[in-house]
């Protein structure tokens, strides 16, 4: 299997984990993996009238810094403007916000971190 293949499956466990997680706190999921021009929605779910874009960061050990430190500046433009674009897209109407889950370690460490990237 090549290592794109690979980090492909790990992503797919990692969103299962983060989906049966955000479930299990009232989170009701949408879609998975909506594709825009800026790149891709892990998760879109929603948690009471608010609509959570949800990105899912794994990271198996610490060396390049733990799972919520993967979400930088970058990633926080990148997300801003999926959100813009899946909003206007599905013409919707209401919050919404942008969330990560964090997973650390081999699954055991599960962080929901709402609001984690503000208003732009």
């Amino acid at each position: 299997m090549s290592e794109k293949s690979q980090n492909k499956n790990k992503g797919s466990i990692g969103e299962d984990l983060a989906c049966a997680y955000l479930e299990s706190k009232g989170y009701e999921i949408l879609e998975r993996n909506f594709r825009s021009r800026f790149g891709e929605i892990d998760i879109v779910a929603k948690e009471g009238g608010t609509v959570c874009i949800v990105e899912v960061k794994w990271r198996k050990n610490s060396k390049f810094g733990s799972a919520a430190d993967a979400v930088d500046a970058k990633k926080q433009l990148k997300l801003m403007r999926m959100a813009k674009e899946y909003y206007l897209r599905r013409n919707l109407v209401g919050p919404i916000r942008i969330d990560v889950v964090a997973i650390d370690g081999d699954g055991q460490s599960i962080n929901l971190i709402r609001n984690a990237v503000f208003e732009y």
